[in-house]
């Protein structure tokens, strides 16, 4: 079995990259303005590229909360139905640990960004959420509705 042995260069070698080393900082040279543009050139064309496709994947991850918070508001809408004599009437959203009609009390962690669009009959309910201003809002038409960008007809909630 052989092992390999690593050895440094012979001093004879490292004398004239040393001395080299040495010149180049006795001069004291520097970056030229055009090589300094080249740089600030580069960094610029990939912050062009870079930046566009954060704001895209934010407002994505935005819609995508607004969707998830609509979608687990509805167990807890559906649960003061079941407790209510199959009826939304009364159904609120207010400050956890609220009145009886509160979905906060059905469900503790229910998102901020939720609200009713409309108001609630005794048949049926709309929520809506949006986490930003730039993020799409999602709709819920309830019950047996699916999360969509299309607000419904107040009609119907």
């Amino acid at each position: 079995m052989r092992t390999l042995q690593f050895t440094s260069p012979p001093i004879r070698e490292q004398a004239p990259m040393l001395a080299r080393l040495r010149d180049r900082l006795s001069r004291q040279e520097g970056f030229t303005l055009i090589e300094l543009l080249v740089v600030i050139v580069i960094i610029a064309i990939l912050a062009a590229i870079a930046v566009p496709a954060y704001l895209g994947f934010t407002s994505q991850a935005q819609g995508a909360a607004a969707q998830a918070d609509v979608r687990s508001a509805v167990p807890a809408a559906e649960a003061y139905y079941q407790n209510n004599n199959d009826s939304y009437l009364g159904l609120t959203i207010s400050t956890p640990n609220g009145a009886a009609g509160d979905m906060k009390s059905y469900d503790a962690g229910l998102s901020q960004y939720v609200t009713f669009y409309g108001t609630p009959t005794a048949t049926h309910y709309c929520l809506q959420a949006s986490v930003s201003s730039s993020a799409a809002t999602y709709y819920y038409a309830g019950p047996g509705g699916t999360p969509t960008t299309v607000a419904p007809t107040l009609a119907t909630c």
